[in-house]
This record gives C-alpha cells, sequence and structure tokens, in this order.
C-alpha cells in the first residue's frame, strides 16, 4: 500500500489561550487543512494551537508540533508528531519556516513575531481577527486576510502555488 502523498505544510499560528470563537475557528482551520491533504505545522501547546491541531486529528490528518521546552510534556494531545526545542520564544521561527503557508488566527506578541518571520522568509501570510498590519513594499499587503476557515486555507494554498509550493 502506497502512502498518501502531502500536498502542503501550513503553519498555523495563534494564541495560547483564546476565545471560544477563535478555538472554534483554528478547529475548522485544522479539519480544512487536514481535509485538503495538507500537514498542520504549529507551537503545539494550548489554545489556538489545540484546537487546530484537534481539527486536523478529526479530520484524519497529520499536525506536527514545534514545542518551546525541552520535553513533550504541556503538548497538545491532538499532535501526530510533538517535537521539543528548548528554544522558547525562538522556535517561532521554525513554525514560520515549516509551513508553505500560514495561516494566524487572532494571536498575541508571539503570533505577531511568527508573522514578521514568515514574511521575512517569504512566506504568504493569511489572517482570520489577527494583526492588522500596514501595506508593504510597492502598496501590497503584508497579509491576506480570510473571514473563514475554507477562505483561509483556500487562500493560502492559492499563494503557496504562486510562490512556488511546497519547499
Amino acid at each position: 500500500m502506497a502512502a498518501r502523498r502531502l500536498e502542503m505544510y501550513i503553519s498555523v499560528i495563534g494564541a495560547s489561550e483564546c476565545s471560544g470563537e477563535l478555538a472554534r475557528t483554528a478547529y475548522e482551520v485544522g479539519r480544512e487543512v487536514a481535509g485538503r491533504g495538507h500537514v498542520l505545522v504549529c507551537g503545539g501547546l494550548g489554545g489556538v494551537m489545540d484546537a487546530a491541531a484537534h481539527g486536523a486529528s478529526d479530520g484524519g490528518g497529520v499536525s506536527v508540533g514545534i514545542l518551546p521546552g525541552a520535553d513533550r510534556r504541556g503538548a497538545s494531545r491532538w499532535l501526530a508528531v510533538s517535537i521539543p526545542t528548548n528554544m522558547d520564544n525562538a522556535r517561532n521561527a521554525i513554525v514560520a519556516l515549516s509551513g508553505d503557508a500560514i495561516i494566524a488566527v487572532g494571536g498575541g506578541y508571539g503570533t505577531l513575531s511568527e508573522i514578521a518571520f514568515g514574511l521575512k522568509m517569504g512566506k504568504p501570510v493569511v489572517g482570520i481577527a489577527t494583526w492588522e498590519l500596514e501595506s508593504g513594499p510597492g502598496g501590497l499587503p503584508w497579509l491576506e486576510t480570510a473571514g473563514s476557515a475554507g477562505e483561509a486555507v483556500a487562500a493560502a494554498e492559492r499563494l503557496a502555488s504562486r510562490r512556488g509550493g511546497r519547499k
């Protein structure tokens, strides 16, 4: 039996504590990512990360958590793979680099740092109820906004394919 080819890696970022509404949105993003045959990458802890991993798990997908600590304690139980880094917030760069595209759901300063890392690395960033950033060079938006999980994942696919997709 041949292994299923996973299409893309999509990093889903957001705060470790969030409202019920943002958790539901993150869950739906995770289900959508899995349903479209992609790998979900996240910071591996609670809040948005946990909800997105839960959605990916329920959707039959694969989720990878890039953890800030030296062990797996505190990791979301919904992760298929958890990777301890002992890098604290520096692991945000790895989360951003690991995705072919990034979807931000809400979030605080850690999310903002992941958005910045992603933009610096040339990754497309899609946001749902997240930071509003002024236009970048040439008047182009720093990130594309979406109103739903389906819109966000479709935008991530479209934008990543313009940049050559999987790297």
